[in-house]
């Protein structure tokens, strides 16, 4: 490894020490500095260990200034900020101050803006765990959205219009936008080892680029010429995209391979890594992003996997036998080095990666360049739909290889995201790259092996918290509200939706509360529609709950009768939920308001009959209200009235314009509205009118299709909510 990459490494290793804040360390960061810098001279170890502090010193000023640009920022009147996404009343978007990128958040009351504008924003400020939150925001726009978000827009548009039902995954592989996946495709990525295909880095890059190169030469075009267009063709790409991180550094990367190719002077690939991954060198904070991360890492280790593969002779062997030997090699071996942030970020390690990943290329080698073809040619819409019906069947076997690969029992490890094992997990990495580069390869290989006995052995003791949570879980277009009590047993409101092969118990509700640990004590059904009871026989095979509650409303749904079968089976006590009927687990209080079996008598609609769940815990009041609609909020206005008022409401039936009535959100005056809604759901949900009427009304609204899964935490007097990767405290008042 050439000299250049090790001292760059030295430089972000103290750049992520610098930013962590601990002085700790960065003394173990410059001491390893020194030590790793030992076998080439003094020279070389000082100034490694040079290198490292200085790393750390230009994090430690760069988080001071930033924090003093953000300081400032945030006291201006009215605030400047650049919008993350586009806004509308009853919205709650990202963004940052303009002048800095101080992070912030953005609970719109009043007005509308575009993805990428510049806004003027008043409102209540308050700072949060990453930057800052406005609440109870009025926001006007300043400037329009710059050319670049316009651009990215646009091949958005293009997208939808071209791949229709494939857009939502092909947004994901063309222009790095998720928001429209399912949290069931996320989840099956996710578990298969596949979430880096969902991003844009080397990989998408480099075959748009090798695609392109065939093309132009198959048409005769001179390679050199080739080259030179490949080059500019994807740095226009990179730039229609938005720039993301990731894919500027792989550009970076490919500009310079093919510069010193056509100028004949041969380079250390370890070189041109070092020259992709030099972008925090300019700016410190990049170090910090789990895209720059996980590409730079996964570069690595294919460079590290291809010494190794030739170490053990692959490239001897036949020619389709050792594309997969070294296949196997380096998707294992990537698996391996970027199991630090996967594990940090994801909470599991795949075991089944390296095979899913070696199935998973080809498809992606054939697919991407389709794709990137049928965006370009969209304003064509003839010739761009045989490229989208070209791709739909290698679309369709990307998601089969990652569905198979999350279906395989014990193929994903769930590990504790916590300090200790994101250490355990760095040690993994290193030890298994340079094991793999090394010539003496024992003394790397055995640390790497005893690191992953303690990363897969951890224990996952939960720990008293002192708080309750209410967990809102992105299962897409159905419920599933989990509560969490100071001694972590778990109460389950629903279960989210089933499908064809598979339903939300199994693919995120159950690895859900198994990674965070704990017992399921009581399972809640609101009413037996699919999208609520659907993972409901799932989560009581799995987690064996010692009550199953219910509105006692049958439905028509296979699911419901599959999960009265699996009660039954578990021994779990099936109870009827009655109006005024109390619980109490671990200080946390539940009163069921309704349904009123009389009132039920004459239903045939059961939203109508939705279990209705009032939780206490000290001074804080939650209201669950399922699919509850007009008729439901009427009988409960007329019968428990007074029992109505909540800090937090889990707004009825996703939002729709049939619930959420003016008369029954003066009577609730929630502090924070909950809206568990799927991205991109064919019902049009949730109401933009419901969505107003919220926030007119000083409700602060988070939508799980926006935010992912949110969760709030309360001691019984605070309430503290944690949403799109920030947490913040929730005001005490309700209104302006």
């Amino acid at each position: 490894m050439p000299l250049v990459a090790i001292a760059l490494g030295a430089y972000l290793a103290g750049l992520l020490a610098g930013f962590s804040g601990s002085a700790l360390l960065v003394f173990a960061i410059v001491a390893g500095a020194l030590i790793v810098g030992r076998g080439r001279g003094q020279v070389v170890s000082i100034g490694l260990a040079a290198l490292a502090a200085a790393g750390a010193g230009v994090a430690h000023t760069a988080a001071r200034d930033e924090s003093q640009c953000a300081a400032v920022a945030m006291h201006r009147e009215p605030l400047v900020i650049v919008l993350g996404d586009s806004a509308s009343p009853g919205a709650f978007v990202g963004g940052h101050a303009a002048g800095c990128e101080a992070r912030v958040s953005v609970g719109v009351e009043h007005g509308i803006g575009a993805a990428g504008a510049t806004v003027a924003v008043t409102g209540d400020v308050v700072q949060s765990q990453r930057g800052w939150t406005v609440q109870h925001a009025m926001i006007l726009v300043i400037a329009g959205p710059p050319l670049i978000a316009r651009w990215r827009s646009s091949a958005g548009a293009a997208i939808d219009r071209t791949f229709t039902n494939d857009a939502p995954l092909v947004r994901a592989l063309l222009i790095a936008d998720r928001r429209g996946l399912t949290p069931e495709v996320r989840d099956q990525f996710a578990a298969a080892g596949m979430a880096h295909v969902l991003a844009i880095a080397g990989l998408h890059i480099g075959i748009i680029a090798l695609a392109l190169l065939l093309a132009l030469e198959s048409a005769g075009v001179a390679r050199r010429r080739a080259s030179v267009i490949a080059i500019v063709v994807v740095v226009f790409y990179v730039v229609l995209i938005g720039a993301p991180i990731p894919a500027v550094r792989s550009a970076a990367m490919l500009s310079t391979l093919v510069l010193c190719r056509l100028a004949q002077r041969p380079s250390s690939r370890w070189a041109i890594v070092a020259i992709g991954a030099s972008q925090p060198v300019l700016a410190p904070a990049v170090v910090l992003d789990v895209g720059y991360q996980l590409s730079v890492i996964g570069v690595a280790a294919m460079i590290a996997a291809a010494q190794l593969s030739r170490r053990l002779g692959a490239h001897r062997l036949n020619g389709f036998l050792a594309h997969v030997v070294t296949g196997m090699i380096g998707t294992t071996i990537a698996t391996i080095a970027s199991a630090p942030i996967v594990a940090w970020v994801f909470g599991r390690v795949s075991v089944v990666a390296p095979l899913t990943n070696v199935v998973a290329a080809p498809l992606l080698a054939l697919v991407q360049p389709m794709l990137f073809c049928g965006m370009v040619l969209s304003p064509f819409h003839a010739l761009a739909a045989l490229f989208a019906d070209a791709a739909h069947p290698l679309l369709g076997g990307l998601t089969t290889v990652a569905a198979a690969g999350a279906g395989v029992p014990h193929g994903a490890v769930q590990v504790s995201p916590t300090v200790s094992a994101g250490v355990i997990a760095g040690v993994l990495s290193i030890g298994t790259i340079v094991a793999c580069v090394a010539r003496d390869w024992q003394r790397p290989t055995a640390i790497a092996a005893a690191a992953a006995a303690a990363l897969v052995w951890l224990p996952l003791l939960p720990a008293a918290s002192g708080l309750t949570e209410l967990h809102v879980i992105d299962v897409g277009q159905g419920d599933a509200i989990a509560l969490r009590t100071p001694h972590a047993h778990w109460i389950l409101i629903d279960a989210g939706r089933a499908w064809r092969g598979g339903d939300a118990g199994r693919s995120t509700i159950v690895p859900y509360l198994a990674r965070r640990g704990g017992t399921l004590d009581l399972f809640v059904l609101s009413h037996p529609h699919t999208d609520h009871v659907g993972g409901a026989a799932t989560v009581l095979r799995a987690l064996h709950p010692r009550e199953y509650v219910d509105g006692g409303f049958p439905g028509p749904a296979e699911a419901y009768r599959a999960s009265l079968d699996a009660a039954r089976d578990e021994h779990v006590r099936w109870v009827r939920a009655h109006p005024g009927d109390t619980l109490t687990i671990d200080g946390v209080e539940l009163t069921f308001l309704a349904p009123d079996s009389a009132w039920t008598s004459h239903l045939d609609d059961p939203n109508l009959a939705s279990v209705v769940t009032l939780v206490q815990v000290g001074a804080v009041r939650m209201l669950l209200m399922g699919d509850a609609e007009r008729p439901e909020e009427e009988w409960l206005l007329e019968h428990e009235f007074g029992e109505l008022h909540a800090d937090i409401l889990k707004v009825g039936h996703h939002g729709s314009s049939t619930s959420s009535t003016p008369e029954f959100l003066d009577a609730v005056s929630p502090r924070l509205a909950l809206v568990s809604v799927g991205a991109g759901n064919s019902y049009h949900l949730p109401s933009v009118a419901i969505m107003r009427s919220l926030a007119t009304r000083g409700a602060q609204v988070l939508r799980t299709d926006h935010l992912g899964t949110i969760v709030a935490r309360t001691d019984g007097e605070s309430i503290f909510v944690d949403a799109g990767g920030d947490e913040w405290q929730l005001p005490e008042s309700s209104r302006p």
